[in-house]
């Protein structure tokens, strides 16, 4: 089995692709945490990404938010065939 490949994918209110963001395994989960505030409460906060980038995020242009490996091939809004 491949090594987990967790990646922040946002799907903007606006619409349009989704935005994906490589994460460690470790930050993955720290973040998966707080997603559901990050995003009820619209907040802007610092993404660490994998290769070591940071990335700010505003929540509040957000319509769905979550953890998912890049190693899936079919996903649609986190569920998997």
């Amino acid at each position: 089995m491949a090594e987990p490949k967790p990646a922040l994918v946002l799907h903007l209110a606006t619409g349009g692709e989704p935005l994906l963001f490589a994460l460690t395994q470790e930050d993955s989960g720290t973040l998966e945490e707080k997603l559901t505030d990050l995003v009820k409460e619209g907040t802007v906060t610092t993404v660490r990404t994998k290769d070591g980038s940071t990335v700010a995020i505003n929540f509040a242009h957000v319509a769905a938010a979550y953890i998912d490996d890049l190693n899936r091939k079919s996903t649609v809004f986190g569920l998997h065939s």
